[in-house]
Parts: C-alpha cells; structure tokens; sequence
C-alpha cells in the first residue's frame, strides 16, 4: 500500500462458518443443482442469487447474513460452480433458471424467502421476484447488472470502463486485439465456443483479468495467478457460460428486466449501488428504481461493486437487519 493511501476499515462480515447441510436437486434437462442452507434453519429465509452468470457462491458470501438471524440458501445456477454438468450451456436461459429457483423453493419446504441478489443476480432476482411473487418476501438488489446492450457497450466498450481503466484496457487489447475495434464481446464469445482449448484459455484469462481491473480500479494490477489445469478449465467454463448469456443479453435485455420490475410494485425491495462502481454504472439503480414503484435506494460513498467492500457490506447487512425487524423497508434509511 502506498504510504498515503488511506486503510480500508475493519470488516464488518460475520465470521466463517460452514454450512447446516447441502446437495444436489436434479431440475431436468441433464442438470444438477449445488445448494447449501447457512444459518438458523429457524431464521428468516433468504435465497442468495450469485452474478456472473457462470460465477457460482462461494463461502465468503455466507458471511454478509447473521447465523443468528437468517436461514440463508445458496446456489450454483446452471453450468455454474459445483453444479453438473460443470459449463453446459445446453437448455440453459434466464427462464430456466427462474423456474430452478422455484423448484429449489418447493424442495426445501420454504414458503416465502427474501430474495438477495447482486450484479446479474440482481437481474436474476427481478426475473424471479416478477414471476413468482407469492414466494417472495421482499427483495434487496445490489449493483444491478440490467442485461443490455447500455451495458455490455460500456464494459466491453474503448470508450467506457476501458477510457478509465486505461493500462487494463490496453493489456485486454493485447491479448484480444478485436477490443480496440470494438468487438472484444464478439471475440472473447467466438474463443470460448470454439474448439480451440488453447484460444479458450487464452480468451477466458483475459476477461478475468479485466474483469478484476475494473471492479477495483484503484489497486495495482496484481501478476496472473497461476493455475493448474483443473482451474484454468473452471475459468474456460465460468466464461463460457457468461458469454452465451451476455451474447443474448441474458435472454431478456434491459427493457425486460424494466418491465419485470414494474411488475414488482408493492414488493418490499432495497436497492444499494456504490457510486464508484464501474462494471455495472449507477444509471442502472436509478432506472430501476423509477421502474418499481414503491423501492428504496441507496447510493452507498466510497464503494464500488464489491458486496466485500466495507462501506457495501455495512450497508448490505443493514439493509437485511431492518427487514429482519420490520419486515419491509420503508423507515430504512435510503437517499
């Protein structure tokens, strides 16, 4: 850290723990969903929804819920993580996975959950919350991803997150030289469906790469990890899955995800987008809040689009803690 640089503050995550009990739900099609339950299984319920797509959860995201407090649910979506067929992209759309949630709901007996998403869970959650709304309790949607073209332009795009991430934005150019013409999506999708194992690494490094540069702009460009073979085929799959879904704008384009939300009016839902977030740019949480008529928006200082960030985890945390108490969000204190 440069002597000048300013220390983040204390972590306010809950500490590890590991999980009550997971498994396995076959939803057809050839797939197999990964789930855990977290917490007190007397708790609230909450559904976790990761982003990417092709991401999958991981054991940190456990940490933004109070075991006390909360019965929490993770899951790998289709292709994603711990779920099989690891990278399929076969019957795997945005209606799908909607419909998995919904059997995942009714295969652990929970009547209704409060539905917890970021970036393209966020989306997720929209899609979700809009078809099934007597599942839901309410919804809290941080750095939303809405799927369109607006959005892949800026975060693919020489003139978006590439004019601010300016030394990232060359190496991605590098590796990829479609994207200084414009085309890096087109390119990074053609690589990942192709037969090419190599292109394919190739392809799938770099978009990490980037990626990683511009959800913390501000910190040095660590070296490439190094990974083994059974990592660097994780990272093909994660990518691959992503790209299917970003070359369709996930099956249902920001005008969909708008519309969606307008269905949602009257459900409790707290929006929470960091200013400084540059993947998914805070235009998106203003529109989605003029969509769904009786939402809660906070625009959180000194955050970007990590939930991890600890200006994002305080205000995620309690944002759950005031629906826990309330069972709503209208005395929550948004902007």
């Amino acid at each position: 850290m440069p002597p000048d640089a300013t220390p983040f503050p204390p972590s306010p995550l809950f500490p590890p723990a590991p999980p009550l009990a997971h498994g396995l739900l076959d939803v057809g099609d050839g797939h197999r969903l990964y789930f855990e339950r977290c917490g007190n299984p007397d708790g609230l319920p909450v559904l976790f929804l990761h982003g990417g797509p092709g991401s999958g959860c991981n054991a940190r995201q456990r940490q933004l819920f109070d075991p006390a407090r909360f019965h929490v649910v993770l899951f790998d979506q289709r292709g994603c993580g711990r779920s099989t067929p690891r990278g399929a992209c076969h019957a795997n759309t945005t209606r799908e996975l909607v419909e998995d949630i919904e059997r995942l709901r009714r295969h652990l007996g929970i009547e209704r959950w409060l539905v917890f998403g970021g970036s393209w869970g966020a989306a997720l959650a929209v899609a979700y919350c809009s078809a099934y709304p007597q599942a839901c309790l309410g919804a809290i949607l941080r750095g939303s991803f809405l799927t369109g073209q607006a959005d892949l332009d800026w975060f693919f795009g020489p003139e978006g997150a590439g004019a601010i991430c300016a030394e990232a934005w060359a190496a991605l150019c590098a590796a990829v030289p479609q994207a200084a013409e414009g085309r890096a999506l087109a390119a990074l999708c053609a690589a990942l469906g192709g037969t090419d194992a190599r292109v394919a690494a190739q392809a799938a490094q770099a978009w990490a790469a980037w990626e990683d540069a511009v959800i913390a702009p501000a910190r040095p460009a660590p070296p490439p990890p190094a990974r083994d073979a059974e990592a660097l085929a994780a990272l093909i799959d994660k990518y691959r899955v992503q790209a299917q879904y970003l070359a369709h704008r996930c099956f249902v384009d920001e005008d969909g995800v708008l519309e969606a939300a307008q269905r949602m009016a009257g459900l409790p839902t707290a929006l929470l987008h960091g200013r400084l977030d540059l993947v998914c740019r805070a235009r998106n949480a203003l529109r989605l809040h003029a969509a769904l008529t009786g939402s809660r928006l906070l625009l959180v200082d000194k955050a970007g689009h990590s939930p991890f960030e600890p200006a994002m985890a305080r205000a995620l945390i309690g944002a759950l803690a005031h629906f826990a108490e309330h069972g709503d969000f209208d005395t929550w204190a948004a902007g």
